[in-house]
This record gives structure tokens, sequence and C-alpha cells, in this order.
């Protein structure tokens, strides 16, 4: 049986690169991957793009009516006919997939025993998580973080979101890094501070 992956970690951890990564090792073998991304995610449009400047075109952008598995194995048909079965989903920015999305991830594991390795973020910049991210840790058979650390060193965990070189800590749970905000990667110490700074 094929399992369901959740590779976490802050902002700038390396989780779309890491992702990237696995598909190359997987291609080296000369095996085929699907690579997908939920369409909230505008930076980039079709493609995600690891801050080390690799940059890929998704199969599958997902919005939240699609059914996962469904689109998952419409794309297969087509592949199959090249003689070349699918080894692997891989999903970047899964935090944003709607739970039903994620039921249906462990499904394509287990019913269709396709691997499906899901990289993104647990929270917010409010520390709440994001429904996708949510479901992932309740089901997933594997969390794995991914680490990087913080302004002092320490290991980060929370995800600062800057508007204008400030940090604010009220508005809506999802903004594009680097389209209409930035985003600093804090210990909860950090984290805290700058809170208390901004009220």
């Amino acid at each position: 049986m094929s399992k369901l992956y959740f590779r976490h970690g802050a902002m700038n951890s390396g989780k779309s690169t890491a992702l990237l990564q696995a598909a190359h090792n997987y291609e080296e073998r000369d095996q085929r991957v699907l690579v997908a991304k939920p369409a909230v995610d505008v930076k980039g449009d079709r493609n995600i793009i690891s801050r080390l400047g690799v940059v890929r075109e998704v199969d599958l952008l997902l919005t939240p009516e699609i059914n996962l598995r469904e689109a998952f194995q419409e794309v297969a048909k087509d592949v199959l006919i090249s003689n070349t079965p699918i080894a692997c989903l891989l999903i970047d920015e899964s935090q944003f997939l709607t739970s039903e999305q994620v039921d249906q991830a462990l499904e394509l594991a287990v019913l269709d025993n396709i691997p499906v390795l899901a990289y993104g973020i647990r929270t917010d910049f409010q520390t709440k998580s994001f429904p996708g991210s949510k479901r992932l840790l309740e089901i997933a058979h594997s969390l794995e973080e991914l680490k990087t650390i913080c302004r002092c060193g320490r290991k980060a965990m929370f995800n600062g979101r800057l508007f204008d070189g400030s940090f604010v800590f009220d508005g809506d749970q999802v903004a594009i890094d680097g389209v209409e905000v930035t985003y600093e990667s804090l210990c909860a110490d950090c984290y805290l501070k700058e809170k208390a700074l901004a009220n």
C-alpha cells in the first residue's frame, strides 16, 4: 500500500525545492510523476518556482471544486497511452487544498496505490491551521518537518506577515507571498515580540 506524506515547514524551509528534487529523482530513474498545486497560489501562474530559481510547470492546477482523485485519474489515462505509468503525485502549497481534496489524496494512496507527497505550511500568519494542513496532520501516514531558522538563529516555526515593511496580525488568511505581502519565518519568541510591538 502506498502512503500519503505531509512534508511541512515554515516559509523558506525549502519545501518547493524538495518537491522539485523529488520529481527529479523519480524522473532520473525513468519514472513519471504528476505535479500539482492549488490555483489560489497565483505566484508563478502554472509554475512551481523554488527560491533557488528552479521552475517547473504543473500538470494539475487545482481549484476547490476539482475532485483531486478524478483529475489525477483523467490525466493518468492520457499518460498510460504512452505506456508510462505514474509513479507518484507531488503537491506543492498543499495547505490550500480543501479537506475533501486531502481525503481524495488519501484515497489515491490507499485505493489506487499511488504515493502522494504533499508539501506545505502548517499555519498562517496568525498561527491558525489552514484547512488542507489541518486535514493532512489528521490523516497523513507520514509527517516530516522541513526546518529553517529565524533571524535570531533558533528554529523558525511561524510565518510573520509584513505589509509595507511592518508586521501585521489581522487580515485574510490567504495573501500570496510577493504578490500582496511578504513573509518572514520566525521562532515563537520573535513572533510573540513582533506581535506585542504591533499592538
